[in-house]
């Protein structure tokens, strides 16, 4: 017989505030809510809710009836207020986005501070996440990620962000709007190199579907076929081999430099840090005719 769990409700004194539960909801298919998630939005007082409608039509397939109130990223911070008075007067409430955990790369994140600074308990009640479901059957390494959620809309910026984490050698993982998925794609190749990487669609839906394959083929992909819907993208962190490549051409860079800056010839700078640094002269030499070309 299965072992029946109960749930460790947080320590209330007479009159103290409500709790606040994150609860994560399904990511495209409904079965996929836990009976906890359930229970919980049966019971709380209220629901905040990133896009009421939507909600409703999670609840309606389960027939709760809670009351809704809109807790999106355009009214965060004006809401707030409302939700701790909620609070504040003992009642629970259920924070919840329009799918996955609240706070990931949605609303929440705002409320969640304001109730730990006013020392309201807050209890997150896992459940599916996007970018966890992609991770698991891209293929790609999982010991270590890192998630970057949805990169800057400004090719600037977005080409700054994929600069910061070229040189990491764990998986990398982004979100994407379909219709920036194309521009994205164009940066990650320019900036990251043409790196295995898989694009995840339609998550847990009855067309769910994995692309897989170096950048320019996703690339091509992106012309050849309709892009609805967000994406999850992975993309393969960097070798060793060529983190620690540029990082010596950095101290070689350094070096010749510094060498050329003293008076020295080119040809005598290169066979001086060719042998400090136990690089070949090819290299140094054309480290050394870049440092001229900056001159």
């Amino acid at each position: 017989m299965s072992e029946v769990v109960n749930e460790q409700q947080p320590a209330r004194t007479q009159g103290g505030p409500g709790t606040l539960y994150l609860c994560g909801t399904p990511i495209g298919n409904l079965e996929d809510v836990s009976q906890r998630v359930l229970r919980i939005l049966r019971s709380v007082h209220t629901i905040a809710a990133e896009d009421t409608r939507h909600t409703r039509k999670l609840l309606s397939a389960y027939d709760i009836h809670t009351p809704l109130v809109s807790l999106h990223e355009h009214n965060e911070a004006a809401r707030t207020p409302e939700v701790l008075r909620i609070l504040g007067d003992g009642h629970d409430v259920a924070l919840v986005s329009d799918a996955g955990m609240p706070g990931i790369s949605d609303p929440g994140v705002y409320l969640v501070r304001a109730c730990v600074a006013e020392g309201i308990p807050v209890v997150s009640v896992p459940g599916p996440s996007a970018f966890l479901t992609a991770l698991a059957a891209s293929g790609l390494p999982t010991e270590r990620f890192t998630f970057e959620g949805f990169l800057p809309r400004r090719r600037k910026e977005r080409r700054e962000r994929l600069s910061q984490v070229r040189d990491l050698p764990h998986t990398l993982i982004f979100y994407e709007a379909p219709h920036r998925l194309r521009s994205a794609l164009d940066d990650m190749r320019e900036v990251l190199g043409d790196r295995w990487a898989v694009l995840a669609r339609e998550l847990t839906k009855l067309h769910e579907e994995y692309i897989r394959g170096p950048l320019s083929r996703l690339i091509e992909w992106c012309s050849t076929h309709a892009v609805r819907g967000e994406f999850v993208i992975l993309v393969a962190g960097a070798s060793p081999e060529r983190v620690r490549a540029e990082a010596g051409d950095e101290e070689l860079h350094e070096m010749l430099r510094r060498l050329l800056g003293d008076g020295m010839s080119v040809r005598d700078a290169v066979r001086t840090a060719a042998e400090r640094l136990g690089v070949s002269k090819r290299r140094a030499y054309d480290v050394a005719l870049r440092i001229e070309e900056e001159v």
